[in-house]
């Protein structure tokens, strides 16, 4: 089972991988990830990925597509694999079709996490840290003294990216980045809208569903 997750920051994608994962028994690859990786292992493409980094610019497409083709001949995806993080972009996915093509692959599903802006912003803005590691949320896990850490009494904090305006320019890059992405995967048949809103268990068994369906 090929699978690409798709969703904005703030929709889940992680808690729902991981339970994909548990019971699909194929890995999560995350663009992130795998990058970081390929540096450290100092694979071709990894090289490659090092010098646009250390100057401070982004990965070309190819070099990507590259750092994915190794990352998807390991062993561990025999059976398949959920892409997480890309494609980002219409050309990274038609890219992406013509890479999978040549090794006699494609993509089975793209399951969309989709939760309105209000909500993600509930979400994402309610999340405070404290220096300790700890972390919680207004909503979702409140600390019992507000603005205070329980378990070592320091003042929490929100970070940058965590404050509302931070919140909605990530949202606003989503969808301008997204929108294309969903018309060209719609059009393949291929996309399987899910509502992210409900319980995590919810959720998990709409997807759950698509794939098994």
């Amino acid at each position: 089972m090929n699978l690409i997750l798709l969703g904005p920051p703030g929709a889940g994608k992680g808690t729902q991988a991981k339970k994909m994962i548990d019971a699909l028994q194929i890995p999560q690859i995350s663009t992130g990830d795998i990058l970081r990786a390929a540096v450290k292992d100092g694979t071709e493409m990894g090289v490659e990925a090092k010098k646009y980094m250390d100057a401070g610019k982004l990965v070309p497409d190819s070099v990507v597509i590259g750092i994915i083709d190794e990352r998807l001949k390991e062993k561990d995806c025999t059976k398949g694999f959920i892409l997480d993080g890309f494609p980002r972009t219409v050309d990274q996915a038609s890219s992406l079709a013509i890479m999978l093509e040549k090794s006699n692959r494609a993509i089975d599903h793209v399951i969309s996490i989709e939760v309105p802006d209000e909500d993600l912003l509930a979400r994402l803005t309610g999340r405070w840290m404290c220096t300790c590691g700890a972390s919680f949320h207004k909503i979702f896990n409140p600390p019992k003294v507000d603005g205070i850490c329980d378990l070592c009494g320091a003042k929490l904090y929100q970070r940058d990216d965590d404050k509302e305006d931070a919140i909605k320019v990530r949202l606003e890059n989503y969808h301008k980045q997204t929108a294309p992405l969903i018309d060209f995967y719609s059009a393949k048949g291929l996309l399987r809208s899910i509502p992210g809103t409900g319980s995590p268990d919810n959720i998990y068994s709409a997807i759950m569903a698509v794939v098994n369906g």
